[in-house]
């Protein structure tokens, strides 16, 4: 019997119409639904009258989980994997799964859709041709460490941040950036109230020290400039790779 196949799902951020046509049809043909949260899932798949048999997979159980689902796929089952919202493995449960079914030759496909960061860096007027994504910060241990290694960093940076976080994390971004830093605040990617607030950090920090923060956060941070002005500006290509207004040299 051939194993069955991990689909990884994106689910919407915000609006439930970003979702595709290809994730429902994968969630409705699914065997099993695996869910970071099996209130919040339910909240999507009966939106589209999607009824398949729900388990929970989070953080907290995702090692205990991937064995059972290793053998519901390796028995022809197929399983769709979703998490809260965006797509599962991005600071979401999803990486062990995908890792440990890799390596029992079992197919994984991960599907195209929602993710919050990618709407906030085009969104953010920053260079968005070459960038990190950082995720989430550590809330102690090494989170100096690591803003101080990424004061080198010259790609624009994404970063995820709470809002109760917020603020202090923008007072550490100036403390180690400095405040003329230029940077991106989204909030509520995709949903009602979204926002998007630009400028320098000492800018955008007196903006949420005055106004406290709601809802998902996204941070797009410019990276160290490193040919002055140019740095912060997007250029444009041609097909041939060639910056617009270029001369090329024959031969």
């Amino acid at each position: 019997m051939p194993h069955g196949i991990l689909h990884i799902v994106p689910t919407p951020v915000g609006n439930l119409e970003d979702i595709t046509l290809r994730a429902l049809s994968v969630l409705r043909e699914a065997d099993v639904i695996l869910a970071e949260d099996t209130r919040t899932s339910s909240v999507l798949l009966r939106h589209y009258g999607i009824r398949g048999q729900l388990i929970s997979n989070h953080k907290f159980n995702e090692h205990r989980i991937s064995g059972v689902v290793k053998e519901k796929l390796l028995s022809g089952q197929s399983v769709a994997l979703v998490s809260d919202a965006g797509t599962p493995g991005i600071s979401d449960p999803g990486f062990l799964l995908a890792r440990e079914c890799a390596a029992e030759g079992i197919e994984v496909r991960t599907l195209p859709g929602a993710t919050a960061c990618i709407p906030a860096l085009v969104s953010s007027g920053l260079p968005c041709d070459r960038f990190c994504f950082e995720g989430f910060l550590p809330l102690k241990k090494g989170r100096r460490t690591l803003l101080e290694q990424l004061t080198k960093e010259t790609r624009t940076m994404i970063f995820y941040e709470s809002p109760r976080r917020l603020v202090r994390t923008l007072e550490q971004f100036v403390e180690y950036f400095g405040e003329d830093r230029e940077c991106s605040v989204a909030r509520e990617i995709s949903k009602l109230h979204e926002e998007h607030r630009r400028g320098s950090l000492a800018q955008v920090l007196q903006h949420f020290r005055a106004e406290e923060p709601k809802g998902e956060i996204v941070i797009v941070l410019a990276g160290l400039p490193s040919e002055g002005p140019r740095e912060h500006r997007n250029k444009y290509r041609g097909r041939d790779g060639h910056e617009a207004g270029e001369e090329v040299a024959e031969g």
